[in-house]
């Protein structure tokens, strides 16, 4: 079982920049790949970006491909998302995820957890 608590999100003006992060509980951190996910007011939820269980590898949606980091900190049990020249299309709800998996196609599975989410609106 993993828990995961969000953090950073907040009301930025368009251009501006915000670092979610994601705390999780659980000795095994290290071997799940991290997930950022989000949901804007009336749509479906979808990914954002991606990490490896070692953080040598990460993949993004093509939305916020150059603007979006994600990154881990495993002795911190934390995955981060830096967000920079954030627009008014970036307004939703954010969620970070978990998902047991050590190989290179991680970013393709399904999360196993999932956590409470964190607001970010961008004002235009």
């Amino acid at each position: 079982q993993v828990q995961l608590v969000e953090s950073g999100g907040g009301l930025v003006q368009a251009g501006g920049s915000l670092r979610l992060s994601c705390a999780a509980s659980g000795r095994t951190f290290s071997t799940y790949a991290m997930d950022w996910f989000r949901q804007a007011p009336g749509k479906e939820r979808v990914f954002v970006a991606a990490i490896s269980w070692s953080g040598d590898s990460t993949y993004y949606a093509d939305s916020v491909k150059g603007r979006f980091t994600i990154s881990r900190d495993n002795a911190k049990n934390t995955v981060y998302l830096q967000m920079d020249s954030l627009k008014a299309e970036d307004t939703a709800v954010y969620y970070c995820a978990a998902k047991a998996s050590t190989d290179s196609y991680y970013y393709q599975y399904e999360p196993d957890y999932w956590g409470q989410g964190t607001q970010v609106t961008v004002s235009s």
